[in-house]
Formats: structure tokens, C-alpha cells, sequence
């Protein structure tokens, strides 16, 4: 019997809600975003659904508005 490659495979990216309101994250998912243990994530409302995004680290921010163009930047009027 031959595997063929060609046809992606169906991975369970399903979880169920526990009794105590738990959800385990699925390995290949974890694997793939390489998440870890204690790593803090926030809950996004979007409609009738929730977007699940982690947290980043203060390091992780670092730079991140560097070569920003401030060109027309306005403070607000409520700011004074």
C-alpha cells in the first residue's frame, strides 16, 4: 500500500469545551506556532465568533514602529 502525498491529510483542528470551561489547543496547531506552556493569550470578540491570538512579549515589540511615517500626524483635539 502506497501513501499518496499529493492529497493533504485531514488533521483534527477541533477541540471540545470541558466542565470546567477548558479547551486543549490540538498538538499539530501548537506545534505549528510554536505556542508553549504559560504562554498568555487574549480572546477577541468578532461577531459570533472569537479570534485567539498570543500575547506578545515586550521584546517582541521592540522596533515595531520603526520608519513610521508621521507625516500628518494630528493630535487629537481631547488630548490638551
Amino acid at each position: 500500500m502506497s501513501i499518496d502525498r499529493t492529497r493533504p491529510r485531514r488533521v483534527k483542528r477541533t477541540a471540545t469545551l470541558s466542565s470546567k470551561y477548558q479547551i486543549s489547543i490540538p498538538r499539530r496547531v501548537r506545534e505549528a506556532h510554536g505556542w508553549k506552556p504559560g504562554q498568555e493569550f487574549a480572546f477577541i470578540p468578532r461577531g459570533k465568533s472569537v479570534v485567539l491570538v498570543p500575547v506578545p512579549e515586550l521584546e517582541d515589540l521592540m522596533g515595531i514602529a520603526c520608519g513610521a511615517n508621521t507625516d500628518n500626524y494630528r493630535e487629537r483635539p481631547d488630548s490638551e
